[in-house]
This record gives C-alpha cells, sequence and structure tokens, in this order.
C-alpha cells in the first residue's frame, strides 16, 4: 500500500458538512433496539416517547403508531414498513 492509500483510509468516505443537525433517531436505530416479535403496545411502552425523523420533521414514535392498526409485529422489516406507510418516505428536514 502507497502512502497515498494508507492516508485516504483515514479520511471519511463522505465529507460532513457544517449544515444543522437533524432532530430525532432514525428509524432502523430504534427498530434495532426492539426484540422481534412483539406487540404493538410494548413497543408504545418501550419507545413511544422516542422522536423519530419523518419527512414533516421529528415526530414521537407513540404519535405515529396512533395510525398503525397492526397489533403484532412479526419481524423489524413489518414494523419499517408500517411505520413508513404513516409517515412516508423523502429527505429529512435539518433544524
Amino acid at each position: 500500500m502507497s502512502d497515498d492509500e494508507s492516508e485516504d483510509a483515514d479520511e471519511p468516505a463522505v465529507e460532513l458538512g457544517d449544515g444543522s443537525d437533524v432532530t430525532g433517531a432514525p428509524l432502523a436505530r430504534v427498530s434495532a433496539r426492539l426484540t422481534w416479535g412483539i406487540e404493538h403496545s410494548t413497543i408504545v411502552d418501550r419507545e413511544g416517547n422516542t422522536m423519530i425523523r419523518t419527512p414533516d420533521g421529528p415526530q414521537e414514535l407513540a404519535t405515529v403508531l396512533e395510525d398503525v392498526d397492526v397489533p403484532y409485529f412479526a419481524d423489524r422489516q413489518e414494523f419499517e414498513s408500517a411505520v413508513r406507510d404513516v409517515i412516508g418516505t423523502g429527505p429529512i428536514p435539518t433544524e
């Protein structure tokens, strides 16, 4: 490995900007903290007060889950899909 290649390995792959922070946790981070299958009510009890990132700005997970009619999530993908059906997809606004 040349000196140039070893220097490149220490730099981030994507440059981080000096812009505003993004408020809220990514949905994937919240779902990674849970054990699957899990009941809707258990998610609300454990993570309901967590603010998640949405295209409309940060929202409390419990508020989003009010619009989800699934009583039990067999796996992470089912949960994330149901939440994304409510919040939508798209760019996340910064502060």
